[in-house]
């Protein structure tokens, strides 16, 4: 389901892993048209064009999570097989439930309280006991620093909050004091079995993605920490396929931002980077094969996404940037677009960092972004 970037990267990899895909895209123009086997045009969220799918594959699985967990549930009770199933995508598609089950569980999250209107019983002595404004989030639908507000004062806060709630309830955390942020990736099969890849740091602007660096700026202490809590995390969700875990760093520990439950953009690097990609593990895990090695192959990697600045940059240009691999999504260019993605390995972190900012600054990256 879905037929984005996501999607064409598993349909580059699928071949290798004997995996024949039918994708379910918004239009005959989606990246992933230029990979799958078989393309069906349909929204997400009708039952119809979801119906068909599932007659036609063994397993269903996702490139995003704008979808709705009661249609994939009534195809789990008609015995299609979906992986990760409903129960586990629940984690990763409302942030408020993900929030309180994690803190259940005694996972590391930020403060936060989950309310219905400004006027929440709940709200004001949460709000008086920070240091500052929260972070205010709408739990589902949000992605790449969408449905996320930053108020300034109490009176922006209270109307933040209202606005939101016209759509639902409203998460509301607590701002912490980042000292960095990192994301961890695993597979985990059918059978339980996990291939863990290895803790990188990430750089974010505007709320999404710019570069990702293997290996992570922590110590060894915090990345054997970000292993543990992946591993139980995966188990409490009951993950199959690639988990990928958005952490901040703060206080020198670990805390939940965000999870998907799909390939993510924090394991691009993975493509040339290590043993067995992202992508080809999660669809080893889903069609219930065996995992593959998640082993680096390099001592550095730098992936740097391509967004569309001011004016088109030079594909061409970026290709013959020397030792660096260019993906590029086939869309169209517009600002703030996501329009590929550029990555360099080598033993020399230095020279890996430049080389992956100049053949992404050629593609489109603004150097605002930069």
């Amino acid at each position: 389901m879905g037929g984005g970037q996501l999607a064409l990267m598993m349909g580059e990899a699928a071949l290798a892993v004997n995996v024949e895909t039918f994708v379910l895209a918004t239009s005959a123009n989606d990246p992933a048209a230029a990979t799958c086997d078989h393309l069906l045009v349909g929204e997400a969220k009708d039952a119809r064009a979801l119906a068909e799918l599932a007659t036609l594959v063994d397993v269903v699985t996702f490139d995003h999570e704008l979808i709705d967990l009661d249609q994939i549930a009534a195809l789990e009770a008609l015995g299609v097989a979906v992986r990760p199933s409903s129960s586990a995508l629940h984690y990763a598609v409302d942030k408020a439930y993900q929030r309180r089950r994690f803190r259940e569980a005694g996972i590391p999250v930020p403060r936060f309280v989950v309310v219905s209107s400004s006027s929440d019983a709940t709200l004001q002595g949460f709000l008086d006991d920070l240091e500052e404004e929260p972070v205010i989030k709408a739990p589902r639908g949000g992605y790449d620093g969408r449905g996320v507000l930053f108020p300034s004062s109490r009176t922006e806060t209270l109307t933040m909050i209202d606005q939101l709630a016209t759509a639902g309830d409203v998460l509301v955390e607590e701002r912490l004091a980042l000292q960095s942020e990192v994301s961890q990736l695993l597979a985990r099969g059918v059978d339980g079995s996990l291939a863990i890849y290895p803790l990188v740091t990430t750089e974010q602007a505007s709320g999404m993605c710019v570069e990702v660096v293997y290996p992570a700026r922590v110590t060894n202490e915090l990345a054997r920490r970000g292993e543990e809590l992946a591993e139980q995390i995966a188990s409490l969700v009951e993950a199959v396929g690639i988990l990928a875990i958005e952490f901040f760093v703060t206080g020198g520990d670990l805390v939940v931002n965000e999870i998907a439950l799909r390939p993510h953009n924090s394991g691009h690097w993975t493509i040339e980077g290590a043993s067995t990609s992202q992508f080809a593990n999660h669809l080893l895990a889903v069609s219930a094969q065996t995992l593959g090695e998640a082993t680096p192959l390099y001592a550095n990697a730098v992936m740097v996404n391509v967004v569309g600045a001011d004016q088109p940059g030079s594909l061409e240009g970026a290709r013959a940037t020397p030792d660096v691999v260019v993906h590029d999504y086939g869309k169209a260019w517009r600002p703030n677009r996501k329009l590929g993605h550029v990555t360099s390995v080598g033993d020399d972190p230095a020279t890996v960092h430049v080389r992956a900012w100049q053949g992404a600054l050629a593609y489109g990256t603004s150097t605002e972004e930069a």
